[in-house]
C-alpha cells in the first residue's frame, strides 16, 4: 500500500497496476481522489458506486462522473454537483437525467455546449 501511495504521488496510473485489494482501499482512495479525481478511474466497482468518494472526485472535476457506476449517474444530487462544476459532464448522466429540465438548465448555464448532451 505504501509503495502504491508513494508512486501515485508521481502518477495516477500507478493505481491501474495495483492489486484489487489496494484499488479497493476506501481510505486510501478517498485521500488520493482529493489530489486527483482521475484515480477514481482505477477504483473497484464497489468504490465507484461509493457516494462520498464519487462526490469528492466530482468536487475536483465534474468529469469524474464518467467513472461513477450507473447507480450514481442516475442520482440527481450527484449529477447536479457534476454539472455545476463542468456542464458537459451531462454527457455521463443517465438518459433520464439528461432530460431533466433543472439539471440541463444548470449544465447549460455552466457551459452552453452541454445542450448537445440533453
Amino acid at each position: 500500500r505504501e509503495i502504491v501511495l508513494a508512486d501515485m504521488r508521481n502518477t495516477e496510473v500507478a493505481l491501474k497496476y495495483a492489486t484489487r485489494e489496494v484499488r479497493g482501499d476506501r481510505a486510501m482512495l478517498l485521500e488520493e481522489v482529493r489530489r486527483s479525481w482521475w484515480v477514481l478511474r482505477w477504483a473497484t466497482k464497489v468504490l465507484r458506486c461509493d457516494r462520498e468518494l464519487v462526490l469528492t472526485a466530482i468536487q475536483m472535476d465534474g468529469f469524474a462522473l464518467r467513472f461513477a457506476l450507473a447507480e450514481l449517474r442516475g442520482d440527481p444530487e450527484v449529477v447536479l454537483a457534476a454539472v455545476k462544476g463542468r456542464g458537459r459532464a451531462l454527457e455521463f448522466a443517465s438518459q433520464e437525467l439528461r432530460g431533466d429540465r433543472e439539471i440541463v438548465f444548470v449544465a447549460v448555464q455552466q457551459d452552453g455546449d452541454a445542450l448537445y448532451y440533453a
